[in-house]
């Protein structure tokens, strides 16, 4: 019997959850598990789903990616996921590094509101993404090998 393919959505709470989560209508017949802050909105929306908690507040810090590392590297191994999605924020780098070096294809989403200006983590992400998303014609001109899919909202 064939297996579901099976999917790793990784961000942070908030804006970030939220993108991803619109995204239902693809997700929600698929087997799926989440990488996400443990907060409180996370549980709300996410009720439900499996989730594995990522180390934050985790922007611009070195300390939050050494521990999302060794996270990613013990729950990638655990999973193994077919695909990983993300849409932002820094929990995405090293999980989409890290499952790239095992096997798994790579979806980023670049978020909404970037018109002209990439994101940090986009841009650490885009080396190892295999379908990079843009909301913006803009944007192509910063991500070259990016497909402009219009806007999730």
């Amino acid at each position: 019997m064939k297996r579901k393919l099976k999917i790793c959505f990784v961000c942070s709470s908030g804006g970030h959850l939220a993108h991803l989560y619109m995204l239902k209508p693809f997700w929600q017949d698929k087997e799926r598990f989440w990488a996400t802050f443990d907060k409180e909105d996370t549980r709300s929306i996410l009720q439900g789903e499996r989730i594995y908690p990522v180390y934050y507040p985790s922007n611009r810090s070195i300390k939050a990616l050494i521990i999302n590392t060794y996270r990613a590297i013990k729950i990638l191994r655990r999973e193994r996921p077919d695909i990983i999605i993300s849409s932002g924020a820094a929990p995405a780098v090293p999980f989409f590094w890290i499952g790239k070096l095992m096997g798994a294809s790579t979806i980023y989403i670049e978020v909404f509101d970037r018109i002209h200006r990439a994101t940090i983590t986009g841009r650490l992400c885009y080396p190892v993404t295999d379908k990079f998303i843009v909301e913006w014609e803009e944007m192509k001109k910063l991500y070259p090998k990016s497909i402009n899919l219009g806007s999730i909202f």
